[in-house]
């Protein structure tokens, strides 16, 4: 395919497993129409500039895939073959560089570092035979990127036009232990359904990412803003005029076209003209660590937002709360699967909603917790529960409206 000048391709946007239902709201705020929505997918229909948009402003998903080819695919013999067959010479330079991640389930493959391996020979294949040269491949986050998806006896071959996952915002310098991924962070606030003009309190703040990703909604800040590099930009032809294409004001002596590269620069540009940084609402993030605090804070100037925050290393039951505006306040607590003991973690959660009760009367409260046993032990009434994945672990953010105490409200559970 000509992935900078065809029109109206579909796009994949694939995220972590049970963030689809958040990233489809993203991707209708951006004026798409979901095609297709699965357990971690959302297909939209777009052409260039729709893709280099999702890469840059979207906050709960993974990777922006364009398919190249959709296939049976029994064995790895057929995958080399299926992958030799698509016109490499035209996506990838000769003297670049690609990388190439996989999914694979297929009852042939027992190692799946295989299936990777195939792609690169046979990619390399065809663009020896084809160009008398080939680029190297490795796993370095730079340069084009391909991704295999194989199911059963079907694969499909994607242009991974993100690379490194969008998660990886590029602003956690120090992850700290257990650290939460910047997209479930941002899925948890429009969970919470927070309005970015009330204040934000994160206790237990850990690394940071919750008030980061909070102050980055604040702002209207684009969360790819920050990284270095998209695999799109080192598809074939970024540089390279086309004919048609309205010369972005960033280049105003091209009259006969636009590169990608300059339409690229326009988007960033109108992006970072739509961040604001007045009446931004109080944003407090706490931790009992000093050091985490100070990691978080480090973070924070990594991303650029560490003047709307306020930091302060106290136990959670001495986090600063705003008087006179209700906002929302979020809890990350250990829950005994990868930090803490769950017999010992029973007191925190009980101090958690006594806090919420007494300090936080009106507000919103939310606790991710991959311990149901746990969360009984807040004692106040849920409005709802949203399943999540913390990594591997199976969760749910419990929403308290009103944070009121059991008893209290017989509308709520």
């Amino acid at each position: 395919m000509k992935i900078w000048t065809d029109k109206n391709y579909p796009i994949i946007i694939s995220c972590a497993k049970e963030l689809s239902r958040w990233t489809e709201i993203e991707v209708m705020k951006m004026g798409y129409t979901p095609i297709e929505v699965t357990e971690n997918t959302v297909v939209v229909r777009g052409d260039m500039r729709d893709m280099m948009k999702l890469n840059l402003k979207l906050r709960t998903a993974h990777r922006v895939l364009v398919p190249l080819l959709r296939t049976e695919c029994r064995n790895i013999r057929d995958l080399y073959e299926s992958v030799y067959s698509i016109d490499w010479e035209n996506l990838i330079e000769a003297d670049g560089y690609f990388s190439v991640s996989s999914i694979v389930h297929n009852y042939t493959i027992r190692d799946t570092r295989i299936p990777s391996l195939y792609t690169k020979d046979a990619i390399v294949d065809r663009m020896r035979e084809k160009c008398q040269r080939r680029p190297d491949s490795g796993n370095k986050n730079f340069g084009a990127a391909v991704f295999v998806y194989w199911e059963r006896d079907e694969v499909i071959i994607y242009l991974d036009t993100s690379g490194e996952p969008l998660s990886k915002r590029g602003y956690r310098k120090i992850p700290g232990s257990a650290p939460m991924q910047e997209t479930l962070a941002a899925a948890c606030l429009m969970a919470m359904n927070w309005n970015p003009k009330t204040p934000f309190l994160s206790p237990m703040c850990g690394s940071g990412t919750p008030a980061i990703e909070a102050v980055m909604m604040a702002m209207n800040r684009a969360p790819g803003s920050l990284k270095g590099h998209f695999a799109f930009q080192s598809i074939k032809g970024y540089e390279r005029i086309i004919p048609g294409e309205k010369a972005p004001r960033v280049a105003p002596r091209q009259v006969a076209g636009a590169t990608p590269e300059q339409i690229w620069k326009e988007i960033v540009l109108d992006a970072k003209e739509e961040e604001t940084t007045e009446n931004l609402p109080r944003i407090i993030a706490t931790d009992i660590s000093p050091e985490a605090v100070e990691n978080a804070h480090t973070n924070a100037i990594a991303a650029g937002v560490a003047p709307y925050i306020e930091f302060k290393a106290c136990d959670f039951a001495e986090t600063p709360i705003p008087e006179n505006d209700k906002g929302c306040i979020f809890f990350n607590p250990e829950y005994g699967i990868r930090l803490g003991d769950p017999k010992e973690l029973a007191p925190l959660y009980e101090r958690i909603g006594t806090f919420m009760n007494e300090k936080c009367k009106g507000w919103t409260g939310a606790l991710i917790t991959g311990s149901p046993e746990l969360s009984h032990l807040v004692n106040l009434y849920y409005q709802t529960r949203v399943p999540f994945f913390n990594g591997p672990i199976d969760c749910r953010l419990f929403i308290y409206k009103g944070c009121e105490l059991k008893g209290e409200n017989n509308g709520l559970h």
